[in-house]
């Protein structure tokens, strides 16, 4: 499988640069007959989209998504996927590559420009070309199409963690989260992280984040063992967003310090005849398979690269030197990582739906 493409059955391909003339993807396997326009794409690459607050990057990028391929009008003038790839493109609209120019030969600490050097022996400097965030406005897309195949799911996500500023979960409210700039379901935490990040902007700097997504109405059944497992892939998925650091399925790290007991996700029989699991510590996942109850991923991104603050680094002819990066870049990328995590886990469900029907026909 190509290293731009994810997926088995829905298959995602990117591609495009940072500051190239779009960027693009093609999304292969969708099953044929679904309602699919333009608007429901749209919906999804808004919430993503730059320059929404002082707490992004300021680039003025209307990521407004072309449909090009893929979909049909049916005998009722509706227009529905053909079951053929479906084409999506986001114009570049606003690229500033002389930001860049001061930076061109040396290599950003923390940054894929060392590594994407020694690989190919070329880089984009502009915005880091194929390593930027800029590519996950793609992922959005592709998700948005995820979403349409997997009926009676709901997926959603939230900000819990700016720096060493954590949400209090007790205040947990997913109507919250389109209520602010963080997309926190914690009312409490904005004032909070708004302070902290302006001192952290205005400092030239940048900060870390985690970010939590759960996917409800998931039955149980999906995913297969060993290599198929259902959590392998999503741990493969948000890994493979940028600047992501770490991945915990349910409780995580945190499960290190449970006893047995603690642990043991205990089980009775629900009034609806269904099992009743009196706690989630696995996420939804035993095995590599769902379980039916919520499924929940937290992912931790690291802290922008690209900062004002003076760092010392080397150029690519082996001098040292130090290196200031100026331009339009989030003092958070964690903020923006929210509907991108959301499409990640969107995009491993539905490839996952597509598997299990295909093996087990009783599971369809």
């Amino acid at each position: 499988m190509s290293h731009n493409t994810f997926g088995h059955l829905f298959r995602v391909t990117t591609w495009g640069e940072s500051h190239g003339p779009a960027i693009g993807c093609v999304v292969d396997g969708c099953p044929p007959g679904i309602p699919l326009t333009t608007e429901d794409i749209q919906v999804f690459l808004d919430r993503r989209r730059p320059g929404q607050s002082r707490f992004t990057t300021q680039r003025r990028e209307p990521d407004t998504v072309r449909l090009l391929s893929g979909v049909f009008d049916d005998e009722t003038g509706q227009q529905v996927t053909t079951g053929t790839p479906i084409s999506l493109l986001i114009e570049n609209v606003d690229q500033r590559g002389k930001d860049y120019t001061d930076i061109k030969d040396k290599f950003r600490p923390g940054h894929a420009d060392f590594t994407y050097w020694e690989k190919y022996g070329i880089r984009d400097y502009r915005g880091g070309g194929r390593s930027s965030a800029r590519e996950t406005a793609m992922r959005v897309a592709a998700g948005a199409i995820a979403r349409k195949i997997l009926a009676g799911v709901t997926i959603r996500g939230a900000l819990v963690q700016i720096g060493a500023h954590k949400i209090d979960r007790a205040r947990w409210s997913w109507e919250e989260v389109a209520n602010n700039p963080f997309f926190s379901p914690d009312p409490g935490i904005v004032d909070t992280w708004s302070t902290y990040l302006d001192g952290v902007r205005k400092a030239g700097s940048s900060v870390g984040a985690t970010i939590e997504v759960v996917a409800e109405g998931v039955p149980a059944g999906w995913g297969a063992p060993i290599y198929g497992k259902l959590d392998q892939d999503l741990a493969a998925a948000m890994m493979s967003i940028n600047a992501v650091k770490g991945v915990e399925i349910g409780a995580g790290m945190a499960a290190a310090e449970l006893t047995g007991e603690e642990n043991a996700d205990e089980i009775r029989m629900g009034n609806d005849g269904k099992p009743l699991f009196l706690s989630n510590h696995a996420g939804g996942i035993l095995g590599g398979i769902s379980s039916g109850q919520p499924i929940v991923c937290r992912f931790a991104v690291k802290p922008t690269s690209s900062i004002l603050s003076p760092r010392r680094t080397i150029d690519r002819h082996g001098n040292e030197t130090e290196i200031s990066t100026r331009g339009r870049h989030d003092p958070c990328v964690g903020i923006r990582a929210v509907p991108v995590g959301e499409a990640m886990l969107a995009i491993v469900l539905a490839d996952h739906y597509l598997r299990h029907r295909g093996q087990i026909a009783h599971g369809a």
